[in-house]
């Protein structure tokens, strides 16, 4: 049953009327969405405790009109969902708490992913939502960093809060929030990034109210609707120009899911119907009895549709909802994208970030011009946890880099993350807080692939263990290679690899955990290459010279070697 809003607005139950709205306040509405949104993160990115959100910037806000319809954010809107299966009231001054990704139609898609949800009222009537996620690093379960490689079932991943009311009426459920923080490793750092993430939404609630106050509700309100309309043509004719009714097909796989299975297919068909974009994913493998599995939902992925036709083709229109009917997402239940609960989900990320790469080597058949290659398709993790010479436990949580692809506009960048906003945290901070040294920080020759315009290298971070402790390994592409595109070559493959003080060296799974490391011990953590674009015998001579003169390929290497036996 779908949640009751309580408004006290003596009209609440009259809509707005829709009225005219002139194209200046239209773009001034515009950018005062966008400016909440990046207000919303420099609140979170200041204020979080934890490095994985504090210094990485594993958070994600969303504003959303009063329906759940996206503004501004980069994910899906997780409005539409929540309320679709929260069955009690929404009144002014409540702010809500999930991490269940199976009761929110998958907009988290692990239970590390706390999401909180806040209705914004004006004057007792709701004009909108505002929403963000962010990444704890620990929420309990049977390995530090809650994200299992053996689990078969999400209830062994940790806590997984169902939607809760955690504030009602502006009242914070202290009884509530105790009893999830009992259960997690690090409560501290939840509890800062919880109150951080609450923050950035009534920082964006205020704005929404700002402008509404400034413009008139009915302008403000109009204006959002004029939004979505003005997205929905520019992605309709998108769609028109771009996309044939000729079905297309790709497919790419997830190498292993830890547990000696695998590859998984993740298979895609595209084609048009009319005016509608249909991505059907029949064709998919089934669920994993592993923790690989993905809950894709359906906004998510017409967002990722969304970000990806403009960003190929044009990069002016301002991304929201309004064009979502446009696009037809088919997945049947029971495969890898829409596992049946209580199905683990807490290594989702090489799958969620492997549809990037099919989307681009869909929408790439239909306009080769723009086809982009295979790259750092994934966000793979490194935990270390132990105890310091103090006596203190500690919890390492880093997010790898890796190589871009290339792309019809030039090379892919060297040692980038998956996600753009994402960055690196400083050696010198990690060396200061945790018993370890960075002994190598680099990026690794001849990792991307040869092309016209060469793939990105990967990384390879040397970790020296100060301390005794267990580490846990989350990487993929150690099987399959980042594909080239165009007359492109693959780029290279990651590889994981322990020196033990005693001279051995052993070569770890790229999905791991319970991996034992004594003081003394190094851990090279090397993540993969991005695909090269287009024939590597049309690179121009001053670029493959440059490239060796900067370390970024060698002279015997497979860039310049494919490329000087085309010169002779």
């Amino acid at each position: 049953m779908p949640a009751t809003i309580i408004e006290t607005h003596p009209q609440a139950h009259t809509p707005l009327p829709r009225v005219p709205v002139d194209p200046i306040t239209l773009d001034l509405i515009e950018n005062g969405l966008v400016a909440a949104r990046e207000q919303m993160d420099a609140l979170l990115f200041r204020t979080a405790m934890s490095p994985i959100i504090r210094d990485q910037r594993d958070g994600f806000p969303v504003i959303t009109s009063r329906d759940g319809k996206l503004l501004a954010g980069q994910f899906g809107s997780p409005v539409h969902g929540f309320t679709e299966r929260y069955d009690g009231t929404i009144e002014e001054g409540d702010i809500f708490l999930t991490s269940d990704p199976y009761e929110c139609d998958g907009a988290i898609s692990h239970a590390n992913d706390w999401l909180v949800c806040m209705p914004v009222f004006k004057d007792g009537r709701l004009i909108n939502w505002s929403a963000m996620f962010g990444h704890m690093a620990d929420i309990g379960g049977k390995v530090p960093g809650s994200i299992p490689i053996d689990s078969e079932q999400i209830f062994e991943e940790g806590i997984c809060i169902p939607p809760v009311k955690i504030f009602s009426k502006g009242v914070l459920q202290e009884e509530i929030l105790r009893v999830i923080l009992h259960n997690c490793r690090i409560p501290e750092w939840n509890r800062g990034d919880f109150h951080s993430i609450v923050a950035a939404c009534r920082m964006a609630a205020s704005r929404c109210v700002e402008m509404a106050e400034r413009f008139g509700e009915a302008v403000y309100v109009s204006a959002l609707h004029d939004l979505l309309d003005r997205n929905r043509r520019a992605m309709q004719k998108l769609i028109s120009e771009t996309i044939t009714e000729e079905k297309r097909y790709f497919e790419d796989y997830i190498c292993d899911d830890g547990m000696g299975m695998g590859p998984y297919k993740i298979a895609c068909s595209l084609w048009r119907e009319g005016e509608r974009i249909v991505f059907d994913f029949s064709d998919t493998d089934p669920q994993s009895v592993g923790a690989i599995n993905f809950l894709l939902s359906e906004q998510m992925f017409r967002m990722f549709c969304g970000q990806f036709m403009i960003n190929f083709f044009d990069p002016q229109i301002l991304l929201n909802d309004g064009f979502f009917d446009l696009v037809d997402v088919r997945i049947p239940e029971g495969c890898l994208l829409k596992p049946l609960k209580p199905a683990a989900l807490s290594s989702r990320t090489h799958a969620l970030a492997r549809i990037f790469d099919v989307l681009s080597g869909l929408l790439g058949q239909s306009n080769p011009d723009y086809m982009c290659a295979a790259g750092f398709s994934d966000s793979p993790h490194l935990m270390y946890s132990g105890y310091d010479k103090d006596g203190d436990w500690f919890l390492l949580f880093q997010i790898g880099f890796g190589g871009i692809p290339g792309k019809p506009g030039g090379d892919g960048p060297d040692g980038h993350s998956l996600w753009p906003k994402f960055m690196n945290v400083p050696n010198e901070f990690i060396e200061s807080y945790f018993p370890v040294r960075i002994e190598c920080y680099e990026t690794i020759p001849d990792s991307g692939g040869p092309g016209l315009h060469r793939g990105g290298n990967a990384m390879n971070v040397g970790y020296r263990f100060l301390a005794p402790g267990v580490l846990s390994i989350h990487d993929d592409r150690w099987l399959t290679y980042p594909w080239g595109v165009r007359g492109g070559l693959p780029g290279g493959r990651s590889t994981k690899i322990i020196e033990r003080t005693d001279g051995r060296r052993e070569v770890l799974p790229s999905k791991c955990d319970r991996v034992r490391v004594e003081v003394g011990d190094k851990l090279l953590f090397k993540t993969w290459g991005g695909g090269g674009w287009g024939n590597p015998l049309e690179r121009p001579a001053h670029k493959v010279a440059a490239d060796v003169d900067r370390g970024l390929v060698t002279r015997e290497g497979p860039n310049a070697t494919v490329w000087s036996c085309g010169m002779t």
